[in-house]
């Protein structure tokens, strides 16, 4: 069975100010969705399903379906406050999405196959696609899921600090923990990160999330569970947000079963901060030099 791609893409009006503003990378517009939808496509994903917001619903699909229509079979979903909250009464004052984890969950009826979730504005390389797709076909489990691990040193800014899931996992690549970690940055030949007024150092090579998963179906019911327990601790707190890596450390502390970290070697890029969108586009121009992207992808 082919799997799906799921990109949450429900916050990407707020980010860029309209949809129209997207911002284009490739040397004909190319945003960075494009590419990891075109990745996804020769790695053998055959469906891609967008968790976007009604609000922006056609400026959406008038922008990506003519490129992508006919190429892979397009979903799409609504990420709405009132979605699987049951009987939980929704704070009138909340207008934040409940997060990344409850935009997964109102992906339940549009998805039956297994399938990985990225963020839409963050680039993940070939070879993680390819990764991904071999997991989903081959040994994804309802007790087994899995994350793609960038090396930490692969995942930094030039212009500023970021924040990264630090992996700890075991002798068999299984994650252990995920750690969120912030303000990190290279300084003097090392990797740093900050907590409090206090300095730690990272190694080069540590495994980090940037919310690449593979899951199989059984994760909707699952995470469905701990949204109900999550709405009950935290629902009134306006800030809460139930986030994907809740529901990783949660199915491995209940003992439901293993995440493996499957390493992949491919630079990650996104734009954290707007100076970094040179950094970007010349990435992209460096491998369609290469010839690791054609010079045009759609």
């Amino acid at each position: 069975m082919q799997p799906t791609l799921l990109i949450l893409a429900a916050g990407m009006a707020s980010r860029y100010g309209s949809m129209k503003q997207i911002q284009g990378f490739g040397p004909n517009g190319e945003t960075i969705m494009d590419y990891s939808i075109y990745d996804a496509i020769r790695a053998g994903f055959k469906k891609v399903v967008f968790i976007i917001r009604k609000d922006f619903a056609e400026d959406f699909k008038n922008i990506f379906e003519p490129k992508w229509k006919g190429k892979v079979e397009l979903g799409y979903v609504y990420q709405d406050l009132h979605s699987f909250t049951g009987s939980f009464p929704v704070p009138a004052e909340r207008t934040k999405p409940w997060g990344t984890a409850h935009a997964v969950l109102c992906a339940k009826d549009a998805i039956k196959e297994p399938f990985a979730v990225i963020n839409a504005d963050d680039f993940y390389g070939k070879d993680a696609f390819g990764k991904a797709a071999k997991f989903l076909t081959t040994d994804v489990k309802d007790n087994l899921y899995s994350i793609i691990g960038y090396e930490l040193a692969k995942t930094l800014s030039d212009n500023g600090t970021v924040s990264r899931g630090v992996c700890q996992v075991d002798a068999n690549n299984n994650l252990v923990s995920i750690a969120e970690r912030t303000k990190i940055y290279e300084e003097n030949g090392k990797i740093t990160y900050e907590e409090g007024d206090k300095k730690y150092e990272v190694p080069f090579d540590s495994k980090v999330s940037m919310n690449f998963w593979c899951f199989s179906p059984s994760v909707f019911t699952y995470t469905e569970k701990i949204f109900g327990e999550f709405l009950k601790e935290e629902g009134s707190n306006l800030k809460a947000e139930f986030f994907i890596p809740i529901i990783g450390d949660k199915f491995i502390r209940e003992g439901k079963g293993a995440i493996k970290v499957i390493p992949t070697g491919a630079k990650w890029f996104g734009v954290t901060y707007k100076e970094d969108a040179p950094e970007v586009q010349a990435s992209l121009n460096a491998l369609i030099a290469k010839g690791e992207y054609p010079s045009k992808i759609y």
